[in-house]
């Protein structure tokens, strides 16, 4: 079942919250709270119910693993830490086998000649999800900052199914007390307001502009992957129509999520915060997929030894970080060459402020910071969408050759820039480049004045205090009208709510829903 569909809409989900509602009425809240567990339960297992035996499993182990860790709790023993190493290595194999036998097997036949077959294994939805969270209370629970909570609480805090299937990657201490708080049972006009308003946003995005993207990416890469040569006007439009298809198509899940659990009175934590608006790439992994981010600093940076033990340490630390991090999106060796790019551009990025200081910055320079930082994100998604390097260096090398109306034009730099891999055999000008030139960049003007949900409904407090504040350029949010709850916004949210349902007729999953 998906946000966007149908049966979630107008079934599923106003029936969750008409139920959870009406129990909470009668001050029958653990009742309320199963009943959330229940259909999230169902909600899961609408794909596919044999899902949740590892689902089921997973909780259970968890739970109880921590409930033992909790005993052990800030003691530094010797059993609490083996305790906690079988604890994350179970997590570990069980995400390692689903997710990533195949792709290991597969990699030792091709390198060792070996013929090694383990079949077909499907991968279970939301493993990655579910296991990180669970993961991540195991570590506090050794470390003494987690409590024994309820069993039912604990429950919905891994399967609440707004963030269940593609995040946010939430905390046990952001989610657990807002269950137990007795506001949330009584329903309120302005958690509904505006839990649909970001609801609808988030639909908008998706359907009517992700969707729509994609239209344009997948045929250019389908021929990348197929072994044919792209002229620079299709490479490009691939990459770029993919580059604002993954930010809507991720952004209107995470406004979807985050709408959802409104209308419960959940708060969820921010995790997209316009991240092609970032000025350098740690700026951009402040923005982008936020409590992935925070996961990765918090249980791999970290105990790695972050910063703390020398330049070059932290530097290996920030590349073993991104190389994980980029195989966590996907079995393959594409997601780690992505991830070693952005561990790339995050040494230099470091390194470059280690040389020049920053100062105060000037208009000009902050929009040349903010253009390089999203041409090398653009150079990096090539390797996240193509499904081969073969086809990864198809659009690369479509990428760098020029259209053929500059060759011979550009004197001695047509020579410098051959010497550099670039050529000039890249295609004719024509006049629907132009009209697509002047599309893309309308798209990416939207994306960096038009203010983001966090701005828009700021007077609401939208999402948990930020987890990680990225820098800001300009003053957006304070050229567009913020939110209000009057009949003006309500015609707006609407139309756009109109245009949302109306391109449900061709459903597609979220593209984070492979993770």
């Amino acid at each position: 079942m998906l946000f966007n569909s149908y049966i979630f809409i107008f079934c599923f989900l106003p029936l969750t919250i008409l139920g959870f509602f009406l129990i909470g009425k009668q001050k029958k809240h653990r009742m309320a709270i199963a009943w959330l567990v229940l259909t999230s339960l169902f909600f899961y297992g609408w794909w596919n119910p044999v899902y949740l035996i590892l689902l089921g499993f997973s909780i259970l182990f968890n739970y109880w693993f921590g409930c033992i860790l909790n005993q052990e709790a800030g003691r530094g023993s010797i059993p609490g830490k083996g305790l906690l190493t079988i604890g994350v290595s179970i997590n570990l194999c069980l995400l390692g086998y689903f997710k990533y036998a195949m792709f290991f097997v597969g990699s030792l036949n091709a390198v060792a000649g070996t013929d090694i077959h383990i079949g077909t294994i499907f991968l279970p939805l939301a493993i990655s999800f579910f296991t990180f969270q669970q993961m991540a209370y195991l570590v506090d629970a050794y470390r003494g900052e987690a409590k024994e909570y309820d069993f039912l609480h604990y429950c919905l805090f891994v399967c609440f199914f707004p963030q269940l299937i593609a995040g946010p990657i939430v905390h046990h201490k952001e989610m657990i007390p807002q269950f137990m708080e007795k506001r949330i049972f009584t329903p309120k006009a302005i958690h509904i307001a505006v839990g649909m308003t970001i609801f609808f946003v988030g639909l908008f995005k998706k359907v009517v502009i992700a969707d729509n993207m994609a239209l344009h990416a997948t045929p250019v890469f389908t021929l990348a992957d197929n072994g044919a040569s792209l002229t620079f006007f299709q490479a490009w439009e691939g990459s770029l129509a993919y580059t604002f298809q993954l930010y809507f198509d991720f952004s209107g899940y995470s406004d979807m999520a985050i709408g959802i659990a409104r209308m419960f009175g959940i708060i969820l934590p921010e995790n997209f915060n316009s991240p092609y608006k970032a000025k350098n790439s740690i700026d951009f992994w402040k923005r982008w997929h936020i409590t992935l981010s925070r996961f990765l600093r918090d249980y791999l940076y970290f105990p790695l030894g972050g910063n703390r033990k020398g330049k070059t340490r932290r530097y290996m630390n920030l590349i073993i970080t991104m190389l994980l991090g980029g195989l966590w999106h996907g079995a393959g060796w594409t997601y780690v060459v992505w991830g070693a790019l952005h561990g790339f551009y995050l040494l230099i990025n470091h390194l470059w402020r280690n040389f020049f200081p920053r100062k105060k910055e000037r208009v000009w320079s902050s929009f040349l910071s903010r253009l390089v930082t999203f041409l090398a994100v653009v150079i990096a998604w090539v390797f996240f969408r193509a499904e081969t390097f073969h086809g990864a260096l198809n659009v690369l090398k479509g990428m760098v050759n020029l259209p053929n109306k500059l060759n011979g034009k550009l004197g001695p730099m047509q020579d410098l820039l051959e010497t550099v891999g670039i050529g000039f055999n890249g295609g004719l000008l024509k006049v629907e480049h132009y009209n697509l030139f002047a599309w893309l960049v309308f798209w990416l003007f939207v994306i960096w004045v038009w203010p983001n949900t966090q701005e828009w409904l700021r007077k609401y407090e939208p999402v948990l205090e930020a987890v990680n504040q990225g820098e800001t350029f300009g003053k957006s949010h304070h050229i567009w009208p913020a939110w209000h709850p009057t009949a003006r916004w309500a015609a707006f949210l609407a139309f756009i709510a109109v245009l949302g349902v109306l391109g449900l007729s061709s459903v597609t999953e979220f593209l984070y829903f492979q993770f």
